[in-house]
């Protein structure tokens, strides 16, 4: 965000709420067998029922990536 938009108020139109995020990613994949969801440096992450780390560079990432994952176990 440039110096112009955080002096005049205004959020970055990219930022992505990320409680909000992980609790809609928890709220989908929990009772898929997917917890421990988290985000940190620049990375989502969510580990299956089975330990494997999943993880997406992105909200949108992390979940196409579990769904795969689901998928695949299917």
């Amino acid at each position: 965000m440039g110096r112009a938009a955080a002096a005049s108020g205004q959020s970055d139109p990219f930022a992505v709420d990320e409680e909000a995020a992980l609790a809609e990613l928890e709220r989908t994949w929990a009772d898929g067998g997917y917890h421990a969801f988290s985000a940190g440096g620049g990375l989502w992450y969510a580990v299956s029922s089975a330990g494997e780390v999943l993880t997406g560079d992105t909200p949108d990432a992390l979940d196409r990536a579990i769904r795969a994952h689901w998928a695949a176990w299917q």
